[in-house]
């Protein structure tokens, strides 16, 4: 889970600082991180998931006529 990021010839340490900016948000490592940072209970998800589906539908449903 390590992200290396190599420094080419004419890159500044900003151009690396900013590539390595990109490939943590590209693995989602933030994200994981606040999701791991609070414990929530397997109802609590399982109620999110279902708020999620039913956002989705109501979105197709008001695009698709």
């Amino acid at each position: 889970m390590s992200i290396i990021v190599k420094a080419g010839p004419g890159d500044s340490t900003d151009s690396v600082i900013r590539k390595f900016q990109k490939r943590v948000v590209a693995e989602g490592l933030v994200q994981e991180i606040r999701e791991r940072s609070v414990y929530r209970k397997p109802s609590q998800l399982r109620q999110e998931y279902l708020a999620e589906k039913r956002r989705k539908i109501m979105r197709s449903r008001r695009y698709n006529g």
